[in-house]
């Protein structure tokens, strides 16, 4: 390995071992799948806050435009 190829060598997340190009950032397709069966059952998940709009209290607020029966018609004439 050149010195340039060390610089950018990098630690498998999985375990740690220096990543390999073809795999990269893994070292080998066995970390690479681990890691993908990691994401596809939900063991890694990206935190989220659910917003508060109303539904299920029943206050009818959906969190868009006017909650007061406006159903936009024809401009009240």
């Amino acid at each position: 390995m050149t010195s340039a190829a060390n610089d950018n060598a990098r630690a498998c997340p999985i375990c740690r071992k220096l990543s390999i190009e073809n795999f990269r950032p893994f070292c080998s397709r066995r970390c690479a799948d681990v890691d993908l069966n990691r994401w596809l059952t939900g063991a890694y998940a990206i935190p989220a806050e659910e917003e508060d709009i109303g539904i299920a209290d029943g206050t009818g607020d959906t969190g868009y435009g006017d909650s007061a029966g406006d159903s936009g018609g024809d401009g009240g004439e």
